[in-house]
């Protein structure tokens, strides 16, 4: 922000983000607007690099990159949060699977925004919870236009932050029978369905393994915390009519799970073939996924460019790797509550 007095930039702190009352429906609708922007051609998108520091083997970090531009709407008027050009920005987060035993969340991100017009730091923010949301946004997104309307059994594997989201959002979305979950450690998933039971409608049950967290799910979430390739996802639980996502970091399926696919979507190509991680980065790089087995971008889909799911009984798998676009759109939108409420602390830059 410039001023007679310099540049300022406005930090928010996780506190801060968690005081603005940024409802669901306003993060969903974020993270839909930024996948309808990304299949208009209206975003920069840079593939995702990682940092990986001499830790033996303790984490790494993503670096995220991308642009977003103004709708029609924001681009006619002065667009808080951003310029009339719309919003760039970039995200580092870090993925340490053995913070829990420091009482640490495994993902604690920071993102910075700024103005593409003149390069001017917009904002510092936490990006902790950023992360979590937008990711279970995006998997809500995609089952909006890839799951049965009439999906009632969820099965999540995983407790990390994301997963909340993942199963909120979804129960919001769906009227859910049954909710099943299960993580590696029983004291995690123990205290991750005390939190859903919370706040969900559906009924939660834990489970001791994947297996019976999947088995005849109608919708089935990987969002395992591996550090080896280990297959808890496997392609015969997907059953007619069943909507997939795997995005743990590490491969957590088995390696024919595509062929029993009626249709692969991503959220974006590129960066399905870019990086080290992913859960189907095995896949990519032996050719079972690839430009021509691919059905959309889920972009395509949402502009109407091409079809969602077809028939009840088409298996789907949504592979989402996680666009510092959805970052971008979340951060822009707490920016804009932060500035209307005048929340945070605004640091002088220059």
């Amino acid at each position: 922000m410039a001023t007679t007095g310099g540049l300022w930039i406005r930090f928010l702190s996780g506190p801060d983000i968690d005081s603005l009352g940024l409802s669901n429906a306003e993060i969903v609708d974020a993270v839909e607007d930024a996948v309808r922007a990304h299949g208009d051609g209206r975003v920069v998108v840079e593939p995702r690099v990682h940092l990986v520091p001499d830790n033996d083997g303790a984490g790494h970090f993503n670096v995220l990159r991308g642009h977003l531009s103004a709708s029609g709407a924001q681009a006619s008027g002065a667009q808080a949060g951003g310029s009339r050009a719309g919003v760039s920005g970039v995200k580092v987060v870090g993925d340490f699977v053995a913070n829990y035993a420091a009482g640490l969340p495994s993902e604690l991100g920071l993102l910075t925004l700024y103005d593409p017009r003149t390069g001017v730091p917009l904002s510092i923010m936490d990006a902790t919870l950023i992360t979590a949301c937008r990711t279970g946004a995006m998997t809500a997104v995609g089952a909006r236009y890839l799951a049965r309307p009439d999906s009632r059994v969820l099965g999540h594997v995983g407790a990390r932050g994301t997963a909340f989201w993942n199963v909120v959002l979804l129960d919001e979305l769906f009227d859910l029978d049954e909710i099943r979950v299960t993580s590696r450690r029983p004291e995690s998933r123990e205290a991750f369905a005390r939190q859903l039971a919370a706040v969900t409608r559906a009924r939660v049950r834990v489970t001791a393994t994947a297996g019976e967290v999947f088995d005849g799910a109608d919708i089935l979430v990987e969002a395992s915390r591996l550090t080896e390739p280990e297959p808890l996802l496997r392609t015969a639980a997907v059953r007619p009519g069943a909507f997939v996502v795997p995005y743990g970091t590490v491969s957590a399926v088995e390696l024919d799970l595509l062929d029993v696919m009626d249709k692969v979507v991503v959220d974006d190509w590129r960066e399905a073939q870019s990086g080290r991680f992913g859960a189907l980065r095995r896949h990519v790089d032996t050719g079972r996924l690839s430009a021509g087995s691919l059905h959309a971008e889920l972009g395509q889909i949402v502009t109407g460019r091409r079809p969602g799911r077809e028939r009840d009984d088409e298996r789907i798998l949504f592979w989402h790797r996680g666009l510092a676009i959805l970052d971008i759109a979340v951060g822009r939108a707490i920016l804009r509550r932060a500035e209307e409420q005048d929340a945070g602390t605004m640091l002088r830059y220059r």
